[in-house]
């Protein structure tokens, strides 16, 4: 090996530690994938509540919407313990700590817009405006991976933009909410996460 090729590789090892320092690269593909899957089974049971209580002859709104965020939360604490086991495993094969200044920065950064869009659900909800909590589920969740996207892998930003888009679509055929919110969160997830484990972890 050649001074210059030496001089390179440091260079390269440089800017590898300088990433490692500034963003928190061990996000795990197998995070995405499986909160895909959380919000695919999630949405499947949504669709046999509501068919169960479209077919009852007293139509209980509000018990309806009380087991439909019963089931959001489900998905979400579930997509959030995978999120974070196959993470945490994906930290100690790096050797790359979970948590620290980065992790911090990217978790406030993505707290803002989401915290900002679970007040703007809930009031959505008070109006009784229910076809729209998937559009804005999808809007300020897209906003959360943009703004977080300088934070960690810089790929996450083009799920964001996806998610944007699928979001504002809903805006005008509102009827589809449980499918949009299923495409969203179920579908582009599983893409998303196999094409970063495909990229980054499958060696």
């Amino acid at each position: 090996m050649n001074q210059q090729e030496a001089s390179l590789q440091e260079l390269h090892h440089i800017k590898k530690m300088m990433e490692q320092s500034s963003r928190f690269i061990s996000l795990s593909g197998l995070s995405g994938i499986s909160a895909g899957f959380c919000a695919l089974i999630g949405a499947w049971f949504a669709t046999k509540s509501i068919s169960a209580y479209a077919q009852e002859k007293q139509f209980d709104y509000n018990t309806l919407v009380s087991e439909l965020l019963f089931i959001a939360a489900c998905v979400l604490v579930s997509a959030f313990v995978f999120a974070f086991i196959f993470t945490y495993l994906r930290t100690k094969k790096t050797g790359i700590s979970i948590w620290g200044n980065t992790t911090y920065r990217m978790l406030f950064n993505l707290a803002i817009p989401l915290v900002a869009g679970a007040f703007f659900v809930l009031r959505i909800l008070q109006m009784d405006y229910i076809f729209l909590i998937a559009p804005a589920c999808l809007l300020f969740y897209g906003l959360a991976l943009v703004n977080v996207s300088k934070y960690t892998l810089g790929e996450i930003k083009y799920l964001g933009y996806c998610e944007i888009v699928l979001g504002l679509i809903n805006l005008w055929v509102p009827g589809y909410g449980l499918i949009f919110w299923a495409a969203g969160f179920g579908v582009l997830h599983i893409v998303y996460g196999t094409i970063m484990w495909w990229k980054y972890e499958r060696v």
